[in-house]
């Protein structure tokens, strides 16, 4: 399995429906810090931050659930 496709499945393990736009692969902690969450939307335009709204989603948690995997 794919790094990448490892990442989503623990992250929607960690928070199903979770959205959010990544930009190449998640492969170390400032990957994960650079992802931009989708916090709502305007129009059809997503309102994005780089700050991790979700407290249950943390770089560890994230790679302990891709471990698993």
């Amino acid at each position: 399995m794919a790094n990448l496709e490892k990442f989503w499945k623990a992250l929607f393990i960690l928070k199903p429906n979770v959205e959010a736009n990544v930009h190449g692969d998640i492969l170390t902690e400032d990957d994960f810090n650079n992802i931009e969450w989708v916090t709502g939307v305007n129009g059809e335009i997503a309102i994005t931050t780089k700050s991790n709204p979700h407290s249950e989603i943390t770089w560890i948690k994230v790679k302990e659930e891709m471990g698993k995997l």
